[in-house]
């Protein structure tokens, strides 16, 4: 990525092919237990087999999108997408579907990693995030008022992430392309920054993932069985929820972080797991389009604030994509997890089972706000530690603007020693008399100065 972003709508763009997918997961899953003959928990087995597909992608270009640029992963991602999707579309046999479907969720894995990396080295990466998330629910929200009018059959769903990937491939143009040799010589390479915080990040939104894809991989089942609504009911419903997502988005990106990511992130996830309790308990409309806008208002905004601090943990953006591959593994376990749970125990007992583990996670997560609260170096940043500002670094380094030496390393040590030298010149100067003192100093200054 760049040290200089560009515009965050390209990035967007891509975020929003990424994800949709997931978005549109019970629709995928609900379709493919009517459609296909399959039962919920061998439907809930594609749709996890789609995001792990997801997941593996992610994992696979964790750190590598800095060297091959964003613009030729995102491309491959889009057209993965678009081929997958569009023949788990036409496919009519399971074995097909599923294969489209996993070839479909690599790319949107892709998709999703280069949206991620690009997002961590923006200034402001949770309002970016929070646009993507905008963007996403919306794109989501319209589909979900449209399939139920356009007929039956497993391939809408599919067909209209396929044609979501397409329409956002000319976003790539704006993207960074591949990198040369000299560009790629930066000095931040080894060790993963806040290892500590960024595992338990990683495996906390891993779990918190999972709690909440399991209720939305049979949210349409609990409508449709358990509350005994119509397809076109929950449909709206689901619109609803992810407009009503939307009005919460678009509030965590005006708030920001004045109120940090701690409180959001703590407060946000005890609403979700009541939410999640609520919703799997409906048997009317009230109980389940309430349980369901609750939910799909906060939970957007939670993971907004959870995508910035990720990204905020390493400015080249592994962390970020890191532990949205972990989420990812989460969302793919979600729906078979749901299906087995409310197979085994009902979906009242599923919802209190997820409620607790969301609760669970929330503490430890919570700690890793709090605990690092702050950005990475930008250019024109200064270090926490009292170090020098970040481009004055990269300048004497011959590095990224933007881009810093990791603490102990010979570089950090080679310019540390030029900035004091630079200090002692500037005071020997200063203090320098007319006497003969000057041509001292300057004789000072052209040795320091090597």
């Amino acid at each position: 990525m760049s040290s200089r972003p560009g515009a965050a709508w390209p990035l967007v763009a891509v975020f929003t092919a990424g994800y949709l997918a997931s978005y549109l997961l019970p629709t995928v899953v609900g379709r493919l237990s009517a459609h296909l003959g399959l039962s919920p928990a061998q439907a809930g087995l594609v749709g996890s087999a789609l995001l792990l597909s997801s997941a593996g992608a992610g994992f696979a270009l964790a750190g590598r999108v800095e060297r091959f640029g964003a613009r030729t992963p995102a491309r491959a991602g889009l057209i993965l997408a678009a081929v997958g999707y569009g023949c788990a579309a036409l496919a009519g046999s399971v074995p097909l579907v599923v294969l489209g479907v996993m070839v479909g969720g690599f790319g949107s894995g892709t998709a999703t990693a280069v949206a991620a990396s690009g997002i961590a080295a923006r200034r402001d990466p949770h309002r970016t995030s929070s646009l993507g998330l905008l963007t996403v629910s919306a794109t989501a929200g319209v589909l979900y008022l449209t399939i139920p009018h356009l007929g039956g059959g497993h391939g809408l769903p599919f067909a209209a992430i396929a044609l979501v990937a397409l329409l956002v491939w000319p976003a790539t143009a704006r993207l960074d392309g591949a990198r040369t040799a000299e560009e790629t010589s930066s000095p931040i390479t080894g060790r993963l920054p806040h290892r500590r915080s960024g595992l338990v990040l990683a495996g906390g939104m891993l779990v918190w993932s999972m709690a909440q894809n399991a209720l939305w991989g049979v949210s349409s089942r609990i409508g449709l069985d358990q509350a005994g609504l119509s397809e076109v009911t929950v449909g709206a419903v689901f619109a609803a929820a992810l407009g009503a997502g939307l009005l919460g988005v678009t509030g965590a990106g005006l708030l920001g972080a004045r109120l940090g990511r701690a409180v959001p992130i703590g407060l946000g996830t005890v609403v979700i797991a009541a939410s999640i309790v609520l919703s799997s308990s409906a048997r009317d409309l009230g109980s389940f389009a309430t349980g369901e806008i609750m939910w799909n208002t906060v939970y957007p905004v939670v993971l907004s604030y959870l995508i910035g601090l990720a990204a905020s943990l390493d400015i080249r953006g592994r962390w970020a994509v890191l532990a949205g591959s972990a989420s990812s593994i989460g969302v793919a376990c979600g729906p078979l997890l749901g299906s087995v749970l409310s197979e085994e125990a009902g979906y009242p007992a599923m919802g209190l089972i997820l409620g607790a583990a969301t609760l669970l996670v929330a503490a430890p997560v919570t700690a890793v706000a709090l605990h690092t609260g702050g950005r990475p170096l930008v250019p024109g940043s200064v270090r926490r530690r009292g170090g020098a500002p970040a481009a004055l670094l990269a300048a004497t380094t011959g590095g990224l603007s933007g881009a810093v030496p990791k603490l102990g390393s010979p570089e950090q040590a080679v310019t540390e020693l030029r900035v004091r030298r630079r200090r002692l010149v500037r005071s020997a100067i200063r203090t320098a008399g007319p006497d003969g003192g000057s041509g001292q100093s300057n004789a000072y200054a052209s040795t320091s100065a090597r």
